[in-house]
Protein backbone atom coordinates (compact mmCIF):
# COMPACT_ATOMS: atom_id res chain seq x y z
CA UNK A 1 0.00 0.00 0.00
CA UNK A 2 2.92 2.31 0.75
CA UNK A 3 4.68 1.65 -2.72
CA UNK A 4 0.88 2.53 -4.22
CA UNK A 5 1.06 5.66 -2.36
CA UNK A 6 4.35 6.68 -3.08
CA UNK A 7 3.81 6.12 -6.96
CA UNK A 8 0.60 8.10 -7.11
CA UNK A 9 2.70 11.00 -5.10
CA UNK A 10 5.69 10.57 -7.47
CA UNK A 11 3.02 11.34 -10.39
CA UNK A 12 1.10 13.86 -8.84
CA UNK A 13 4.69 15.77 -8.68
CA UNK A 14 5.18 15.81 -12.71
CA UNK A 15 2.71 18.86 -13.80
CA UNK A 16 2.87 17.15 -17.26
CA UNK A 17 0.83 14.00 -15.36
CA UNK A 18 -1.36 16.70 -13.56
CA UNK A 19 -2.24 18.17 -16.89
CA UNK A 20 -2.86 15.30 -18.68
CA UNK A 21 -5.25 13.98 -16.43
CA UNK A 22 -6.90 17.12 -15.25
CA UNK A 23 -6.56 18.09 -19.41
CA UNK A 24 -8.73 14.86 -19.42
CA UNK A 25 -11.22 15.85 -17.09
CA UNK A 26 -11.60 18.92 -18.90
CA UNK A 27 -12.04 17.39 -22.79
CA UNK A 28 -14.81 14.76 -20.34
CA UNK A 29 -16.43 17.60 -19.29
CA UNK A 30 -16.33 19.54 -22.99
CA UNK A 31 -17.76 16.59 -24.74
CA UNK A 32 -20.87 15.27 -22.30
CA UNK A 33 -21.51 18.84 -22.23
CA UNK A 34 -21.72 19.11 -25.73
CA UNK A 35 -23.55 15.59 -25.93
CA UNK A 36 -26.13 16.72 -24.14
CA UNK A 37 -26.82 19.97 -26.05
CA UNK A 38 -26.59 18.28 -29.02
CA UNK A 39 -29.20 15.45 -27.79
CA UNK A 40 -31.40 18.56 -26.09
CA UNK A 41 -31.62 19.94 -30.26
CA UNK A 42 -28.92 22.71 -30.15
CA UNK A 43 -27.36 23.44 -33.39
CA UNK A 44 -23.99 22.12 -33.51
CA UNK A 45 -22.40 25.72 -33.15
CA UNK A 46 -24.15 26.88 -30.73
CA UNK A 47 -23.57 23.08 -28.66
CA UNK A 48 -19.99 23.30 -29.00
CA UNK A 49 -19.31 26.96 -28.24
CA UNK A 50 -21.62 26.45 -25.12
CA UNK A 51 -19.75 23.20 -24.17
CA UNK A 52 -16.05 24.89 -24.70
CA UNK A 53 -16.68 27.72 -22.59
CA UNK A 54 -17.91 25.58 -19.58
CA UNK A 55 -14.73 23.43 -20.15
CA UNK A 56 -12.74 26.51 -20.12
CA UNK A 57 -14.25 27.70 -16.88
CA UNK A 58 -13.46 24.22 -15.53
CA UNK A 59 -10.01 24.08 -16.94
CA UNK A 60 -8.92 27.45 -15.18
CA UNK A 61 -10.22 26.28 -12.00
CA UNK A 62 -8.35 23.18 -12.15
CA UNK A 63 -4.79 24.29 -13.99
CA UNK A 64 -4.52 27.02 -11.46
CA UNK A 65 -5.02 24.87 -8.29
CA UNK A 66 -3.91 21.82 -8.98
CA UNK A 67 -2.13 21.56 -12.19
CA UNK A 68 0.03 24.48 -12.26
CA UNK A 69 -0.16 25.17 -8.56
CA UNK A 70 -0.14 29.14 -9.11
CA UNK A 71 0.63 31.28 -6.04
CA UNK A 72 -2.55 33.76 -6.37
CA UNK A 73 -3.76 34.51 -3.20
CA UNK A 74 -6.66 36.90 -3.71
CA UNK A 75 -9.44 37.18 -6.54
CA UNK A 76 -7.13 39.94 -7.54
CA UNK A 77 -4.24 38.00 -8.07
CA UNK A 78 -6.09 35.72 -10.08
CA UNK A 79 -7.05 38.89 -12.85
CA UNK A 80 -4.41 38.56 -15.10
CA UNK A 81 -3.70 35.00 -15.42
CA UNK A 82 -7.58 35.03 -15.86
CA UNK A 83 -7.12 37.18 -18.58
CA UNK A 84 -4.27 35.52 -20.46
CA UNK A 85 -5.80 31.90 -19.78
CA UNK A 86 -9.15 32.88 -21.62
CA UNK A 87 -6.95 34.75 -24.49
CA UNK A 88 -4.95 31.46 -24.94
CA UNK A 89 -7.86 29.80 -24.87
CA UNK A 90 -9.96 32.00 -27.26
CA UNK A 91 -6.80 30.97 -29.51
CA UNK A 92 -7.57 27.58 -29.64
CA UNK A 93 -11.54 27.36 -28.94
CA UNK A 94 -11.07 29.29 -32.86
CA UNK A 95 -9.07 26.25 -33.69
CA UNK A 96 -11.80 23.80 -32.44
CA UNK A 97 -14.83 25.13 -33.85
CA UNK A 98 -12.97 25.62 -37.10
CA UNK A 99 -11.68 22.13 -36.52
CA UNK A 100 -15.47 20.77 -35.96
CA UNK A 101 -16.70 21.76 -38.64
CA UNK A 102 -14.30 21.07 -41.21
CA UNK A 103 -14.11 17.66 -39.86
CA UNK A 104 -18.45 17.31 -39.65
CA UNK A 105 -19.87 19.86 -42.36
CA UNK A 106 -17.27 19.37 -45.15
CA UNK A 107 -15.59 15.56 -44.55
CA UNK A 108 -18.76 14.74 -43.20
CA UNK A 109 -17.69 12.40 -39.84
CA UNK A 110 -20.12 12.02 -37.36
CA UNK A 111 -19.93 15.12 -35.00
CA UNK A 112 -18.91 13.33 -31.73
CA UNK A 113 -16.00 11.65 -33.71
CA UNK A 114 -15.04 15.08 -35.18
CA UNK A 115 -15.09 16.60 -31.56
CA UNK A 116 -12.83 14.32 -30.12
CA UNK A 117 -10.53 14.33 -32.82
CA UNK A 118 -10.05 18.40 -32.50
CA UNK A 119 -8.89 17.73 -28.78
CA UNK A 120 -6.04 16.36 -29.05
CA UNK A 121 -4.94 18.85 -31.08
CA UNK A 122 -6.47 21.64 -28.38
CA UNK A 123 -5.20 19.80 -25.46
CA UNK A 124 -1.06 19.87 -26.72
CA UNK A 125 -1.69 23.77 -27.60
CA UNK A 126 -3.62 24.50 -24.15
CA UNK A 127 -0.85 22.67 -22.34
CA UNK A 128 2.25 25.06 -24.15
CA UNK A 129 -0.11 28.55 -23.79
CA UNK A 130 -0.84 27.50 -19.88
CA UNK A 131 3.32 26.10 -18.97
CA UNK A 132 4.83 29.21 -20.59
CA UNK A 133 1.81 31.94 -21.07
CA UNK A 134 -0.58 31.88 -18.70
CA UNK A 135 0.64 30.47 -15.22
CA UNK A 136 3.49 31.83 -14.02
CA UNK A 137 2.83 33.77 -10.91
CA UNK A 138 4.94 32.73 -7.94
CA UNK A 139 7.51 30.80 -10.46
CA UNK A 140 11.28 31.83 -10.73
Amino acid sequence: MKKLKDMILRFYQNDVIRYVFFGGCTTLVNLVCFFVLRKCGLELNIANLISIITAILFAYVVNSRFVFQDKCETLRDHFRPFCKFISARLVTMVIEVGGVWLLVEVCKMNDMVGKFITQFIVLALNYIFSKFFVFTTGKK
